[in-house]
C-alpha cells in the first residue's frame, strides 16, 4: 500500500525475505530457452521471417520506396556533387598513404560507395578512403614489397608498383571477408571493445603517422618506408638527413596550399550557419594548382613529382594473392575492426541527430561487401571520413542517394576527365591530406577533459597514443586494446567496497563516511559489494570484508576450538572450576603448550564449536580464565548488499560459501540482500545451500534485513539509546523514537513477520506492532504518524 502525502510517502508492506516474498506473491518459474531452442528458432523458416531477413539484408528495399522525390532529390543532388568532388581529391591524396598510384584511390572512392548504397543503413556517412586505414594498408604494402628488396626481378619500378597494387587489393579483400563474416555471425558488438578514448588516442597518433609519411612528398625526398617499431622516428631521421636535397618548388607549393586550405576550412567551420554550402576549397586549389603546373611546366623546369598518367576506365577484376592472406591476416583483421569502429561511430552520431536506426551487423556486411568488391577491382580499404561525411550532411544530404551520386562524380573522373589531373603535383595531394587532419589532431584537447572526468579513460588515451607512436599502427592497436582490458580487469578486481549506514533514520542506506546523520544498529555491519564477484576478486572481497568487521572469522573459530580443548582438558584435570560467575583457574600455568594444542588434531579446529558437553554456556565476550585468550567479537549480524553483483562464478561461489560458514560457526548471522533472480537460481543449481548456509538468509532490501535483525536479536531491550516512552494503550508493540532506538514494551513478543509503513526522508517516529497488527509504521514527520496509523486500520 502506498499513500502519497504531499512530498512524503507512506509504504505499508511486510518485512520480506526472498523466500517469503516469492511465496506470498506466487512467483512464476519461467522457462528459460536453451541453446537448442535458440538454434531451432534460428533455423526455422516462415514467410514473415523470410521477408524480415530480406529487408534486413537489403535496406534499400525499405527506404527507397518511401523516398520523397520532390522534397529530397534536389538536396541529395547538391550534396552528392559536393561530396563527390571531395571524394575524388581525397582518393588521390590518400592513395599516397597506401603506397599505390593515385588513380587507385579513385577505385576506393567508387566501388565501396555503390555497395553501401544497396546494403548500408546510415543515410549520411560518406564511404570511401580514410587516412588511417590508407596508412595501415600502406604499412602492410611496404612490409611485403619494400622500396629496396635486393631482388633483381623487382628493380623495375613498374614491377614494384604492380606488386604493391596486388598486395593492397589482397589485404583489402581479406579485411572485407573478415567484416562480412563478423556481420553474418552477428558479432557487431565487437566495436564495444574499442572505447571512444581508445579510438580518439589511436586516430590522433595515426594522424601523426600520416603527417610524417607525407613529408617525403612535401620535400620530395627518397625516404624508405619503415613498418616496424620506432619506424616513425626512423622516417624522421631519414627526412632530416636529406633535408638539404629538398625540392623548393614542391615545398613552397605544399605550404601555400596547406595555409589556404586551413584558413578556408576555418571560415567554413565558423560561418557554417550562414553559408549555404561549405566552400569547396580542395576543388579550387586542385584546379588552380593543376593549371599552374601545366602552364608553367613545373615537371620540366623544377623536376617536381606529379600524379602522372591516369588510365581511363576501370581495371579488370582480379583474384587476390593467397600468400598475402597468410602473411597479412593480422593487418587485415586490424583494418577490418578499425574501419568498422570509425564508420559506426560516425554513423551513430548522425543516426542520433536525425533520429533513425542503424544496424551494426548490417553495417559490417555492407562494408565487408564493399571492400571485397573494391579489392577485386584493385582498390584499397574504405571506411568513412568525418570531413567528407560532414560535407554530405551539411550540404543537405537526406539519404544514401547522395552517396550514390558522389560515386557517379568519381566515375565521371575515372572515365572522362582524369587526364586533367595528370600535371597535379603530389606535394599538393600531400598538403590536401594534411589539411583533412585538423579534426584528429585537435583531439589532443581531450586529455585535459578526460583527466577531469575519468582518469582511467585518460590513461587509455595516453597509453594508446604512445603505443601507436612507438610501436606502429598494428602493434599499437593491440597494446591499446590490451591496456584498456587491463583497466576493466583492475576496476573489477579491486572495486571500492563500502560499509553502509542508515541515513536520516529512514529506509535509505549509504556510505557511512559520506554523512553525519547516520544510524548503525548495534552489532550489525552492512557491507556493499559494487561489482561482480569472480575468481580474480574473491580474495580481495574476503580481505575487505574481514577488514570491515574487524576480525578474521576463521582465526576466531580456531581460537575458540583451541580454547574449548583447553577448557575440557583443564576441567578433567581439575585445573578449572565452574562457578555461577564463570570459570576460575586453580593453577598458575596450563599443562599443555600452545604448540601441542595447535598440532593436536588440527583438522578439528575449523569445525563448528560444540559446547553441549560443558556444564555451562560459554559467553566468549565475557571474562575467561587468564590463560585462555579468544578474540572478542562485537558483531552478531552481517548484511551483504549484493544489488550490484551481476554474477558469481564457480570458484568465487566456493570461497564465498566457506566464508559464510566461518561467520556462521562463530554465531555471526549473515544476510544477503538485493540479489537478482538469476543469481539465486544459479546458487540453487550449484548446490550452494546446506544445513548452515540456507536460502532464508536472502532478503529483498537492506532495510528488510535490518528490521528482521532488530526483532530477532531483541536489540531494544539492552540498547542505551532507547528512552522509555509512556503510553496507556497499545502495550504490545515496539516504538522507534527519533533517536533511532527500539524499545520492548512487553515481555512476550510475537515472532511473526512484521509489516512496516515508511514515509519521507527526514525523521522517524514509527510503531512496530505485535501481535495485533504485525505492522511497522515509519514516518519521517511526526505529524504524519496518525495518518500512518490510519493506514494500518
Amino acid at each position: 500500500m502506498v499513500e502519497p502525502v504531499g512530498n512524503q510517502y507512506i509504504v505499508a508492506r511486510p518485512v520480506y525475505s526472498e523466500a517469503l516474498f516469492d511465496e506470498e506473491h506466487e512467483k512464476v518459474h519461467r522457462y528459460h530457452k536453451t541453446f537448442a531452442d535458440h538454434l531451432r528458432v534460428l533455423f526455422s523458416c516462415s514467410p514473415q521471417k523470410a521477408k524480415k531477413i530480406t529487408l534486413d539484408l537489403f535496406p534499400i528495399l525499405s527506404w527507397l520506396p518511401a523516398y520523397h522525390f520532390k522534397s529530397w532529390m534536389l538536396s541529395d543532388i547538391v550534396s552528392g556533387v559536393s561530396t563527390g568532388v571531395v571524394a575524388v581529391l581525397q582518393g588521390l591524396a590518400f592513395a599516397l598513404l597506401a603506397n599505390v598510384p593515385p588513380a587507385y584511390g579513385l577505385y576506393a572512392a567508387f566501388f565501396p560507395v555503390i555497395m553501401y548504397f544497396f546494403f548500408g543503413t546510415s543515410r549520411h556517412i560518406s564511404v570511401g578512403p580514410f587516412p588511417v586505414l590508407s596508412l595501415m594498408v600502406g604499412g602492410a604494402v611496404l612490409r611485403m614489397v619494400p622500396d629496396d628488396t635486393g631482388n633483381s626481378t623487382l628493380t623495375n619500378s613498374s614491377s614494384i608498383t604492380q606488386q604493391r597494387i596486388v598486395v593492397a587489393a589482397s589485404v583489402t579483400m581479406l579485411a572485407g571477408i573478415f567484416q562480412l563474416l563478423l556481420g553474418v555471425l552477428r558479432i557487431g558488438f565487437i566495436v564495444i571493445y574499442l572505447s571512444q578514448s581508445l579510438i580518439s588516442g589511436y586516430t590522433t597518433a595515426a594522424a601523426i603517422h600520416v603527417v610524417v609519411s607525407q613529408l617525403k612528398f612535401i620535400f620530395q625526398l627518397p625516404v624508405p618506408g619503415y613498418n616496424k617499431p620506432l619506424g616513425l622516428f626512423l622516417t624522421l631521421k631519414s627526412v632530416f638527413g636529406q633535408i638539404t636535397d629538398t625540392n623548393i618548388a614542391d615545398l613552397v607549393t605544399a605550404l601555400i596550399v596547406l595555409v589556404i586550405v586551413f584558413l578556408v576550412k576555418e571560415v567554413n567551420e565558423r560561418y557554417k550557419a550562414k553559408l549555404p554550402a561549405p566552400i569547396p576549397i580542395e576543388l579550387i586549389v586542385t584546379v588552380i594548382a593543376s593549371g599552374i603546373s601545366y602552364a608553367c611546366k613545373f615537371k620540366d623546369k623544377y623536376q617536381v613529382d606529379v600524379v602522372g598518367k591516369l588510365d581511363k576506365g576501370f581495371q579488370a577484376p582480379g583474384a587476390p594473392d593467397v600468400s598475402v592472406f597468410q602473411t597479412c591476416a593480422g593487418d587485415s583483421f586490424s583494418i577490418a575492426v578499425v574501419a568498422f569502429a570509425v564508420a559506426f561511430s560516425v554513423a551513430k552520431v548522425y543516426s542520433i541527430k536525425h533520429d533513425y536506426p542503424i544496424d551494426a551487423n548490417q553495417e559490417l556486411i555492407a562494408f565487408g561487401i564493399g571492400n571485397i568488391v573494391g579489392g577485386a577491382f584493385k582498390g584499397f580499404a574504405a571506411s568513412t571520413s568525418l570531413s567528407r561525411s560532414g560535407v554530405q550532411e551539411s550540404a543537405g544530404g537526406k539519404t544514401q542517394v547522395a552517396g550514390f551520386l558522389s560515386a557517379i562524380v568519381v566515375m565521371v573522373v575515372i572515365l572522362a576527365i582524369g587526364q586533367l589531373l595528370e600535371p597535379l603535383q603530389k606535394s599538393v595531394l600531400a598538403a590536401l591530406a594534411l589539411g583533412n587532419l585538423k579534426g584528429m589532431l585537435m583531439q589532443f584537447k581531450e586529455i585535459g577533459i578526460l583527466w577531469k572526468k575519468d582518469r582511467y579513460d585518460c590513461l587509455i588515451w595516453v597509453v594508446t597514443f604512445l603505443s601507436v607512436i612507438l610501436l606502429g599502427l598494428d602493434l599499437g592497436l593491440v597494446a591499446g586494446v590490451g591496456f584498456q582490458l587491463l583497466t576493466v580487469i583492475f576496476r573489477t578486481q579491486f572495486p571500492k567496497f563500502t560499509v553502509l549506514a542508515n541515513i536520516g533514520r529512514s529506509d535509505i542506506y549509504r556510505n557511512r563516511k559520506d554523512y553525519r546523520d547516520i544510524y548503525e544498529p548495534e552489532g550489525v555491519r552492512i557491507f556493499r559489494c559494487p561489482s561482480p564477484i569472480f575468481f580474480a576478486n574473491i580474495g580481495f572481497f574476503k580481505d575487505k570484508l574481514t577488514a570491515a568487521v574487524g576480525f578474521s572469522p576463521l582465526r576466531v573459530l580456531r581460537k575458540r576450538n583451541k580454547a574449548l580443548r583447553k577448557i575440557r582438558r583443564m576441567l578433567k584435570k581439575g585445573e578449572l572450576q565452574v562457578t555461577p560467575k564463570g570459570f576460575i583457574c586453580t593453577v598458575s600455568s596450563p599443562t599443555d603448550s600452545e604448540d601441542e594444542l595447535d598440532n593436536n588434531r588440527i583438522e578439528e579446529l575449523d569445525r563448528p564449536t560444540d559446547t553441549k558437553d560443558l556444564p555451562i554456556q560459554i559467553d566468549w565476550n565475557s571474562d575467561l580464565p587468564s590463560n585462555i585468550i579468544v578474540p572478542r567479537v562485537d558483531i552478531h549480524s552481517i548484511i551483504l548488499d549484493f544489488s550490484a553483483v551481476s554474477f558469481l562464478d564457480v570458484s568465487s561461489m566456493r570461497v564465498l560459501r566457506e566464508t559464510l560458514k566461518e561467520f556462521i560457526r562463530i554465531n555471526v548471522d549473515v544476510y544477503i540482500v538485493g540479489a537478482h533472480d538469476g543469481l539465486l537460481d544459479k546458487l540453487e543449481r550449484c548446490g550452494f545451500f546446506d544445513d548452515e548456509v540456507k536460502p532464508s538468509m536472502f532478503f529483498l532490501t537492506v532495510h528488510d534485513a535490518v528490521l528482521f535483525i532488530l526483532v530477532q536479536k531483541d536489540i531494544a531491550a539492552s540498547s542505551p539509546k532507547f528512552k522509555p516512552i509512556t503510553e496507556k494503550e497499545n502495550k504490545d508493540h515496539y516504538i522507534i523514537n527519533t533517536n533511532g532506538g527500539l524499545r520492548n514494551r512487553d515481555v512476550m513478543v510475537s515472532r511473526t513477520a512484521p509489516k512496516f509503513y515508511t514515509t519521507g526522508v527526514y525523521r522517524v517516529s514509527a510503531i512496530l506492532c505485535y501481535p495485533a497488527a504485525n505492522t511497522l509504521i515509519a514516518t519521517h514527520k511526526p505529524q504524519l504518524h496518525d495518518e500512518a496509523c490510519a493506514c494500518m486500520k
